[in-house]
């Protein structure tokens, strides 16, 4: 989850709301990479969630890796609930789960440096108080009682706020994560060609990183449980925004949206002021029932922004977020993905051909086949698998037209961190399928198995 913005002036027209998004236009050369991914953390020896205080808690991990690895705290209310270093930031989701969110780099070389690194420096302090960090797109165990909640404002009127729009949304905040990744545009039509590929292409995504085939302790009959919690939580801010595919869709057309969707908070002197369900629409014109007679300022709108969860979304950047949190390979292999298929010119344009045919039933069924099936779906006579194998190839060469080197230029391009999807489309078989295989194989039905053999 984001951190609260600071700063920008007043809200007087609606114009500089598109103007802020529009701000994110870069040249090129100043197309950026930024890796974001969530972890389940764990007591080695009990197999419990990660309280937030305590000797084995999150607190715990916050403040060792703040005095052994010279990250910055942030903090809310006296309490810290987060890092800050060198661009990137470390904060906690609402169970708990500890996430990176890694500074905008050149090459995906440099962003799996910085994962790894990442992984290097969180082992190392758990290891030392006896905890342990998975990644997985949900619990594969614990109930929601069992999950801690994290003392941040924001995550208490969310909680109270699920189950008034969906059946799934505290499932979503304490017992699922995710990895996703955050690109450039550098104009507004280019921003255009992203999304469209983006949004139709995650159902892809879904499937190559389907990763949690578990929940409360059995299967649950989906290869992507977390991409189901995700299709019943609050429709009014998640989904596959047909909208972003009719003619003339651009900024403005998002800032429609954006003002449409029932805002959560404002963020005021420290604190979060309960704004459920009001209209930002409102309060440009003063009329906010939390805060009567203010008006927004562009901080305000930035941190509105950050309350909208489709398949994929525009700030000043677009955030992919169609992948289930999983192991370190694929940890690289989704910034891989989305970067070989949108930052080359000829790959986002053969990306665009792919899918510019679906329709948005077919678009629709293809998430829920994701979710159910993994790349065993199929919906519209398009077969996941197939679209997938495409998807992956057009990537590839989207990479290789990159040919940025690594490795002290050993390495030609960055095409290797695709070798992890492109084992799953040769054999068919996504990370779910191989838990699955586990639980019913050597695991003989004991799920805790899973904590041993795939933590981090």
């Amino acid at each position: 989850m984001s951190i609260p913005q600071t700063g920008g002036g007043p809200i007087e027209n609606k114009s500089q709301l598109s103007e802020y998004l529009a701000s994110g236009c870069k040249p090129r050369d100043a197309w950026r990479i930024g890796t974001e991914h969530e972890k389940f953390g764990y007591c080695h020896d009990t197999l419990a969630p990660l309280p937030y205080e305590g000797p084995r808690s999150i607190r715990a991990m916050l403040e060792g890796m703040r005095d052994r690895f010279n990250w910055a705290p942030v903090e809310e209310g006296g309490k810290i609930i987060g890092l800050e270093k060198d661009g990137a930031n470390v904060s906690l989701e609402p169970g708990g789960q500890l996430e990176l969110s890694g500074a905008p780099l050149e090459t995906i070389h440099q962003t799996c440096d910085e994962v790894n690194q990442h992984l290097r420096e969180v082992r190392s302090v758990a290891d030392e108080i006896g905890v342990g960090f998975i990644g997985l797109g949900a619990a594969p165990i614990w109930t929601h009682a069992q999950m801690p909640v994290m003392p941040k404002g924001r995550y208490r009127l969310m909680t109270d706020y699920m189950d008034r729009v969906g059946t799934m949304g505290k499932s979503m905040m304490y017992r699922t994560c995710t990895v996703q990744v955050n690109l450039d545009f550098g104009s507004e039509a280019d921003m255009v060609k992203k999304m469209r590929v983006a949004v139709a292409l995650q159902p892809v995504a879904t499937a190559l990183f389907a990763n949690s085939p578990f929940f409360e302790g059995k299967p649950n009959g989906h290869k992507s449980w977390r991409a189901r919690v995700w299709r019943d939580l609050d429709p009014a801010r998640t989904g596959m925004i047909p909208f972003v595919f009719d003619e003339g869709f651009g900024f403005e057309a998002w800032v429609d949206y954006a003002l449409d969707v029932p805002m959560y908070f404002v963020y005021r002197d420290g604190r979060y002021v309960d704004a459920l369900g009001q209209s930002f629409r409102d309060f440009m014109q003063g009329k906010l029932p939390a805060l009567p007679g203010e008006i927004p300022t562009l901080s305000d709108w930035a941190d509105h922004l950050t309350t909208i969860f489709p398949e994929a979304r525009v700030k000043k950047f677009i955030e992919m977020r169609g992948a289930d949190g999983g192991p370190w390979r694929r940890l690289c292999a989704l910034p891989a993905f989305w970067v070989g298929l949108t930052y080359d010119q000829t790959a986002l344009d053969a990306a665009w051909d792919l899918v510019r045919d679906l329709d948005a039933e077919t678009r629709e069924g293809l998430r829920v086949a994701a979710s159910v099936e993994g790349l065993a779906g199929a919906a519209g006579g398009v077969r996941l698998h197939d679209l997938a194998r495409e998807s992956v190839a057009i990537a590839l060469s989207g990479l290789k037209a990159r040919a940025y080197p690594g490795a002290g230029g050993m390495l030609p391009d960055e095409t290797h961190f695709l070798d992890a999807l492109q084992e799953t489309i040769e054999t068919g078989k996504t990370p779910a399928d191989e838990l699955l295989a586990r639980y019913h194989g050597d695991w003989q039905g004991d799920l805790t198995r899973i904590y041993a053999d795939y933590s981090y």
